[in-house]
């Protein structure tokens, strides 16, 4: 997925990309991901007066996780809005970047979208995805799964401070 600026700048239309993009060396060495599968990624580039090129779409895909508190395979569908503003540069990029300013300025004449959607697909992934809002996980001491079972395990959480008054009253 390469924009090349001058010949979009050139042309009447937007660039439009309708492409899958293999995600799966982004996400390689991740144990929480088991599988992912290659992102459908629809971008829409348009120029602009200023000389910027706005880019934007959405990003979908399938992936299978495990579940972080009762460690389940969950199968997720994600849908991942896509906006990049890029700006082509003479000089060096680094001397124009502002911290508050989202464009990305680059050198050359044209940009690859495939670093740019992978970093977006690793940004929205979940931080703790779970199979269910209600998922109860594992006994912190036995590691049954409370969500099929109950477990005969004290759970009872003592402040080490007063662990020495814990049998006063017996």
């Amino acid at each position: 997925m390469l924009i090349q600026f001058r010949k979009l700048t050139t042309s009447d239309q937007p660039l439009q990309f309708h492409q899958t993009v293999d995600v799966s060396n982004a996400v390689k060495g991740r144990k929480d991901i088991v599988a992912v599968q290659p992102l459908d990624v629809d971008l829409k580039a348009t120029p602009s007066i200023s000389g910027t090129v706005d880019v934007r779409g959405s990003l979908q895909g399938e992936l299978e996780m495990h579940c972080s508190r009762c460690l389940k395979p969950i199968n997720e569908h994600v849908h991942i809005p896509f906006h990049e503003v890029f700006q082509p540069v003479v000089e060096d990029p680094e001397t124009l970047q502002d911290e508050n300013d989202d464009t990305t300025y680059v050198q050359g004449e044209s940009v690859d979208l495939t670093p740019y959607v992978e970093e977006t697909f690793l940004l929205h992934l979940p931080l703790a995805p779970v199979c269910s809002a209600d998922c109860k996980g594992l006994c912190p001491n036995c590691g049954k799964d409370l969500n099929e079972d109950t477990c005969s395990c004290d759970t009872e959480v003592i402040d080490p401070r007063l662990a020495g008054l814990k049998d006063f009253f017996k």
